[in-house]
């Protein structure tokens, strides 16, 4: 069996007001080439499959036609993330051709799904995740105590994911027990695994102070050969090698934030046999536009030395102690795909720390303060008095009112 491993497309999603639906149409197009070229016997895509809710009607139909396309050639699973409505992305899934298994139910987790092989027997089972909220999912993965009385997992990421994975082990022990031959399994979950390395782009999913899993939940590395996880957005390896199943995170297809200016963004290409794992290929995604960081003076920023990076998405500092005029101008006359501009001056660290500011302050003690911190120098007179002006307005107001 070969399987594609995908998730966190986040269709919908902007990237500092850019609008990625193009973006997020050519990856679809590389991956449907991609399953055909390598005859890939299914795609998992592990969650956040749009990027809120309610998406967006031209991500709908994007994700539609990508499907149909999809099926074509494979079979497809899909989980929901956090991002996800389990609720809108799970509609009609009795409906669906046998190509297509979304499930987002979580009474259904120990319930596999048995994708074929190429001789018609069962190649895989895959045993599918959707994201489980504590809040939401205690009450339906409640379990029966040694005295037969109802028990609920504790109100926490891992209490309800172990809990599930009973379930799904529970399954698996037993298929394997009554069957002849040994079948490989595969859990596709929308998890943050301990050891995960996160970005700034990836949604707070905290609980009671704590967003993770550990990796020891997910069982032995002799029942589950293969853990298609999503949710963080960095193409990693997690997990205790030897000590848990072959665990990995797919990623995002784009970078949704400057902290992933450096992923390599890929799909994982995993080849299963009987024996469990064969191998893992990562695949590299196509790349929209490259994110890079530019930091200098504004006349060094408009300088030559960075013509190398006038087609990348940028996050430009410019670090002139006094904030040069007409900056944001400037600056995107020169980078047409700045998205981010800021001033930083490189002497701030030397200026003394701003004082807290307390009710016994004067007022246009503290906006001078601001305007120095801000501006790179003192305010001058003339934008003293504009401050005292102002302030001096609203005083009268307020006295009238």
């Amino acid at each position: 069996m070969r399987i594609l491993h995908t998730s966190d497309w986040h269709l919908g999603r902007t990237l500092h007001g850019v609008d990625l639906t193009e973006h997020h149409a050519t990856f679809l197009d590389h991956l449907v080439e991609l399953v055909r070229a390598e005859r890939v016997d299914a795609v998992l895509v592990a969650g956040d499959v749009y990027d809120r809710a309610i998406p967006p009607v031209d991500s709908v139909e994007l994700l539609s036609e990508t499907l149909a396309r999809l099926t074509e050639h494979t079979h497809v699973v899909i989980t929901p993330g956090n991002h996800d409505s389990a609720a809108r992305l799970g509609f009609g899934a009795t409906m669906f051709r046998d190509r297509l298994a979304v499930r987002s139910r979580v009474t259904a987790v120990a319930d596999p799904i048995r994708l074929p092989d190429r001789d018609g027997g069962v190649g895989a089972l895959v045993y599918a995740l959707p994201y489980l909220d504590p809040d939401l999912t205690r009450a339906a993965l409640t379990e029966k105590g040694e005295d037969g009385s109802p028990v609920r997992p504790a109100r926490s990421h891992e209490a309800v994911t172990a809990a599930a994975l009973r379930g799904v082990q529970a399954d698996l022990t037993r298929r394997r027990a009554d069957a002849d031959t040994r079948v490989p399994a595969v859990l596709v979950a929308h998890a943050f695994v301990t050891g995960g390395a996160a970005s700034e782009s990836e949604r707070d999913i905290r609980v009671g102070g704590v967003d993770q899993v550990p990796s020891g939940v997910f069982g032995a590395p002799d029942l589950l050969d293969y853990v298609a996880l999503g949710h963080l957005h960095g193409p990693q390896r997690v997990g205790r090698e030897g000590a848990d199943p072959v665990m990995r995170y797919a990623g995002s297809p784009l970078a949704f934030s400057f902290s992933e200016a450096r992923h390599r963004k890929s799909t994982a290409l995993v080849d299963l046999g009987p024996d469990g794992v064969r191998g893992v290929e990562l695949v590299d995604a196509p790349v929209a536009r490259r994110l890079a960081d530019a930091t200098g003076t504004l006349e060094e920023l408009l300088g030559c030395a960075f013509d190398h990076l006038t087609d990348h998405w940028l996050r430009v500092t410019v670090t002139d102690d006094v904030r040069p005029a007409q900056m944001w101008a400037q600056v995107s006359r020169r980078f047409p795909h700045a998205l981010v501009v800021q001033h930083a001056p490189a002497r701030s660290a030397e200026r003394a720390a701003a004082s807290a500011v307390g009710p016994q302050q004067d007022p246009l003690e503290v906006a001078a303060q601001f305007l120095e911190a801000a501006g790179g120098r003192p305010a001058g007179p003339d934008e003293l008095a504009v401050l005292r002006d102002a302030y001096e307005s609203v005083l009268a107001d307020q006295r009238s009112a």
